[in-house]
This record gives structure tokens, sequence and C-alpha cells, in this order.
């Protein structure tokens, strides 16, 4: 028992001595920890004894490609400026032509058609027959008034040439009968005052009563052939007279030409003809099919396209009439157009609009207008190949 009690003693006093190495060795190591010098050391150290890598500081490459970066960024900000300044766009821009409604000016059934869809034609090209045979009708009856005028004025003026030879004879004539009754007054007057101045006895009163009725009769001639002397020399009055008779037919000739045009031109209506060059479109109509004046037949649009651009009115300030213009096609992207600005609209589309606003009453809210543009194209567009109607284009505007 002493035995074990001695080497528990001996034991324990072992324990003391390691615990007091233990902590001398433990006071210096503190010590360096709180030295900052020994900080990295000790660090290192410390992750040596868990087995953890040793961190390496960041060197300077990282900072150099960022540098790199943004002034690359800047290099291309600054291009794109400099290349767009000068620019103005829109994507609110459609192609635009001419395009009206044919329709025709005469009714009746179509017996010809000599269109298609979608065909291309020329100005003066037929392109719809209308039944002509009510038109002709009336045609043939126009131009048989027109002849019969035409020879009622011939008439007339050979009736004015007559007079003038005419007049002047009969003027002649009643001078002549004028002087034959004189002759005859004469002789009357003479044998009157023989049966007055012979003795009573040598006549008879039935002589001297026929000898006084001759000379009343010789006078009534006399007076009688004085009256168709004063007629007949009107001469002037009754040639003007035949004049306005040949004028009078000469109306009616001109009034029966004009019902003559009048009648061809109604039969022209039959016949419906292209106004210019265009495209066929929108067709509506058949062989057979009974059209009314003014009846829409179908439309024909112009091959002269333009682009109609709605720019943003804070996007004309530098925009004027000449401007150079790039224009692209979304229905075609490979084709490439060059134009240049016409004109500006002296208004801005929702001032032309079906209901235009009102901002006198209300809450006002201000909008951005857009203005339409019309542009020209001058170039790259194939004459056999025009744009449709209503495509969606994107103009580039070079200001100055």
């Amino acid at each position: 028992m002493r035995t074990m009690a001695n080497q528990s003693t001996s034991s324990s006093d072992d324990d003391l001595s390691r615990r007091n190495n233990n902590q001398q060795q433990n006071q210096p190591s503190q010590a360096n920890q709180n030295s900052p010098d020994n900080g990295h050391s000790q660090g290192n150290q410390n992750q040596q004894d868990n087995g953890e890598p040793e961190r390496k500081r960041p060197g300077k490459k990282p900072l150099i490609i960022l540098g790199i970066v943004v002034v690359v960024m800047i290099i291309i900000g600054l291009w794109f400026w400099l290349t767009n300044r000068n620019i103005e766009t829109t994507d609110d821009a459609f192609t635009e032509s001419d395009a009206v409604t044919i329709a025709p000016k005469a009714s009746g059934y179509v017996t010809e058609l000599r269109v298609k869809d979608n065909q291309r034609v020329k100005k003066g090209d037929l392109l719809v027959v209308i039944d002509p045979r009510d038109n002709t009708a009336q045609r043939d009856q126009a131009q048989a008034q027109l002849g019969l005028a035409v020879a009622q004025l011939h008439q007339a003026q050979a009736s004015l040439e007559l007079s003038r030879v005419q007049y002047p004879a009969q003027k002649d004539q009643a001078l002549a009968q004028q002087a034959k009754a004189e002759a005859n007054m004469l002789n009357a007057q003479e044998d009157y005052k023989r049966q007055r101045g012979v003795d009573p006895r040598a006549t008879s009163q039935r002589n001297i009563d026929a000898a006084s009725a001759q000379l009343r009769s010789a006078r009534a001639e006399l007076e009688s052939a004085k009256a168709q002397v004063e007629v007949a020399s009107q001469i002037q009055l009754q040639i003007r007279q035949q004049e306005t008779n040949v004028e009078a037919r000469q109306q009616q000739v001109e009034q029966a030409q004009a019902q003559l045009n009048t009648a061809n031109l109604n039969l022209s209506y039959t016949e419906v003809r292209a106004p210019y060059d265009g495209f066929v479109t929108k067709r509506n109509v058949q062989v057979g099919t009974l059209v009314q004046a003014g009846s829409a037949l179908f439309s024909l649009v112009s091959p002269d396209v333009w682009v109609t651009a709605n720019f943003k009115e804070s996007q004309l300030e530098r925009m004027k009439p000449g401007d150079k213009v790039d224009i692209t096609v979304d229905a075609w992207p490979d084709m490439k157009l060059e134009g240049h600005i016409d004109s500006v609209q002296m208004g801005s589309g929702s001032r032309f609009s079906t209901f235009p606003s009102e901002n006198a009453t209300g809450n006002y809210v201000k909008i951005v207008q857009r203005v339409p543009v019309k542009i020209i194209i001058d170039k790259g567009l194939d004459a056999n190949k025009p744009l449709p109607l209503g495509l969606s284009v994107e103009p580039k505007v070079t200001v100055e």
C-alpha cells in the first residue's frame, strides 16, 4: 500500500511539473501573437499546423483588364455618338403611291374584261367594255339629226344666194308695172276727156260710163304698182331676212353636232381605259356584271412609290427638304434604297384626323406629336418590281 501511495504521489508531481512547462511555453506564444510583426508568420504557422494552403495576394492584372475594357467601351460609345449624331430615324414609316378607284360613267352589263388581278397596264389600255348598243342607237339618231340640220342649212344658203338676184329683179319688174299703169292711166284719161268733150248726141251714156270706169281702174292699178315698187325697193331687208334664216340653220347644225358629240362621248364611256400606268388591284367585276355609273370596278396603283415617314416633332429641328435618306425595307432586308426629303406636311397627323383633339377644355396631357414627311426614292428600286403600298420601312435621314 505504501508503494501504491508513493506511485500516485510521484505521478501527481509529474503532472504538476508538465503543467508548469506548458504555461511557460504558452506565454511566449501569446506575446508573439500580440506582436504585429509576427502576426503573418504566426498565421502561416497556424495554417501550416492546420494543413490549409497559403493564399496569394491579388496582382495588378485584373485592374489592367478592367481599364482596357472601360477604354474600349468609351471609344465605342464615342464612335457611335459621332456617327449617329446627325441621323434621325423612325420605324413609323410606310410606302405610299397614287391609287385611284376605277369606276365607269355608263351603266350596263359588262361584255368584256381585258385585265386580271395585279396585272400591269399602260396608259390608255382598254380594261372593261360595257354593252354599247343603247349608246350606239343614240349616236345614230344624233347623227341623223345632224344630217337633217345640214341639209336645211344648205337650203337656206341657196335661198340667200337666190334672194340676192331675185329681189333686185322684182324691183325692176315692179317699176315696169308702175310704168305700164301710168300709161294705162294716161290712156284712160284721154278716153274720158274725149267722151266728155264731144257732142252728147255723138256718143252715148254707156260710153261715157265705160270711160269713167276705165279711168278709175287705171288709177287703182297705178296705186297698186306704186305699192309694189315700194315693197320691192326693200332689197336689203329682204336679203337680211334670208341671212338670219341661214344663221338659224347654222345654230341648228351646231346643236345637232353637240348632240352627236354627246352621244359619241356617252358611247366612249362604255370603254373603260387606264388613266395612267399602273397595277390593277382589288378587282370586283366579272363578265356579265350589271354595273352602275360610279360603282367601283377595281383600283389602279401607280408604280411611282414614295415613303411617308411620321417623325416626332422633336426630330424636325434640323430636317429640311433635300436631306439625304437611306431606306431599308422590312419585307426585303437586303434591299437598300436611297432618296431625299421632298416636303414636310404643314400639320401633324392628329390635326388632320377624323376626330382632331380639342385641348381647350378638361385636363391636358402633353403628347409628342408626329408629322408626316414625304421621302422620294432616287435609286435602288427595281422598275420591274415596285414596292407594294403600306410596307413598313425604316428611313435614316442625314441632317446637317
